[in-house]
């Protein structure tokens, strides 16, 4: 139990950190189900609008997640993230405010979607990079699975918060308490230590253009695996939304609580994923990846070919697991790989591709349920996301791992360090034993 929060427990700034996120995202995803309740409100259940809201939100990220990350790197972190964490709160209030006096109109909240995913825009890279300059090297892989711990934690309570005060106090009060949860987190960046932060010096401006990052990605196989594997997992695998939704009511003519506790069963399975991931000592590998990307696409084949809503129900929560597991140890991979000039920049494309393809693969998704079955949907998914992960392990491979990997033994990720090239398992070795000794 230690070992699963060592970072929570021993790195003051990272707990402050992670408080107020969780805090924060609780209050999102209470949001995320009232943005979407107050569209069918003002456009009488126009599932249309909710699609376009949701679009506008998600539209920056892919026309500026990329300049997102060279923001990033170019100016401090934690000044950032409070510059974009206000603007969220910011963002909310005023979202709350148009509710409860009864002024709102869709545009409006078309126009704030709209705000609130630029700021996601810059946010998103620097919040992940600024993990790293929280926790430092060794204690990374463990950060990112608390991290994701949390918002999926948040994401288990939130929407349940949401219906209780939409039920009560109305839709506005909703947008109000998560304008008001934005005050932990800004407190709790507000309050971090910058003597103990592991920041590197900031490039040039000439030294952090796109293209850069863009051509050293392009260079670095230990990038382009997990890049690769979450791009394909994300796009055609990762979309339960869409596809819970479309088994419960299509094959098991279940109602709306029935598909919540589909919804939630699969949370809850990413949450233990994401704890287990952070108990880990050992450093992520292409081994922990591609495995657990092919578990994952086999898994989620035999979810589609559950009989029952039961059977459905429990093989979600195994899948859900094997879904964080994949991704928080990509996360983790991209994080410890990449130059610590270029973090920011590498992770806005790691984000770009992980999330650029959900518009891709939800349409995708949804044409081969009315085409094929929602079943097939889940099938091909898998089967998908397992063959793309071993195909991307046999290409991004060094030459001399292949035939190993052709019998289930990856060759161990590497990482640069300054002069030459080490291990990543040795390398976190010397990083332990450096933390341990006595300043």
């Amino acid at each position: 139990m230690v070992d699963t929060f060592r970072a929570l427990l021993s790195i003051r700034n990272f707990r402050l950190f992670l408080i107020g996120q969780l805090v924060s995202n609780t209050g999102t995803w209470m949001q995320r189900v009232a943005q979407d309740w107050l569209v069918l409100q003002l456009t009488h259940n126009s599932g249309t609008a909710v699609g376009i809201t949701t679009g506008l939100q998600f539209l920056p990220q892919l026309l500026f997640g990329l300049w997102g990350g060279v923001i990033a790197d170019r100016y401090p972190k934690r000044r950032l993230l409070l510059i974009t964490q206000g603007v969220m709160g910011v963002q909310a209030l005023v979202l709350g405010v148009l509710t409860v006096t009864g002024t709102a109109h869709v545009y409006h909240v078309y126009a704030l979607a709209f705000l609130l995913g630029l700021a996601a825009a810059a946010d998103s890279p620097a919040r992940q990079a600024f993990i790293h300059e929280m926790v430092g090297p060794a204690h990374v892989p463990n950060a990112v699975g608390l991290n994701s711990a949390q918002f999926n934690g948040a994401r288990i309570i939130g929407p349940a918060i949401a219906g209780l005060l939409i039920a009560s106090l109305g839709t506005g009060s909703v947008f109000l308490v998560n304008a008001a949860s934005y005050v932990a987190v800004l407190a709790g960046l507000l309050a971090i230590r910058p003597a103990e932060l592991h920041a590197m010096p900031r490039p040039a401006r000439a030294d952090s253009r796109l293209r850069d990052a863009l051509r050293y990605v392009r260079e670095q196989p230990e990038l382009l695996l997990p890049i690769t594997v979450v791009g394909f997992v994300g796009t055609f695998g990762l979309n339960f939304t869409v596809t819970i939704s479309l088994m419960a009511k299509q094959e098991f003519a279940s109602d709306a609580a029935a598909f919540g506790y589909l919804s939630t069963a699969f949370a809850v399975g990413a949450l233990f994923g994401a704890l287990g991931t952070a108990a880990r000592r050992t450093p992520p590998s292409r081994r922990r990846l591609v495995g657990a990307a092919v578990l994952f696409g086999l898994l989620e084949i035999a979810v589609g070919l559950m009989p029952t809503y039961w059977t459905f129900l429990a093989l979600l929560v195994p899948t859900g697991v094997f879904a964080l597991t994949v991704t928080t140890t990509a996360n983790a991979m991209t994080q410890i790989n990449s130059d610590p000039l270029m973090r920011g920049r590498v992770m806005s494309i790691y984000l770009l591709v992980f999330l650029g393809g959900t518009p891709i693969g939800s349409p995708l998704v949804g044409w081969v349920a009315d085409n094929l079955g929602v079943r097939w949907s889940l099938i091909l998914g898998g089967l998908i996301s397992a063959l793309a992960a071993m195909a991307a392990a046999l290409v991004f491979s060094p030459a001399r791992g292949r035939k190993a990997f052709a019998v289930g033994v990856l060759v161990p990720a590497r990482v640069r360090v300054s002069g030459g090239r080490r291990p990543a398992t040795q390398e976190f070795e010397d990083l332990e034993q450096a933390c341990a000794k006595p300043a």
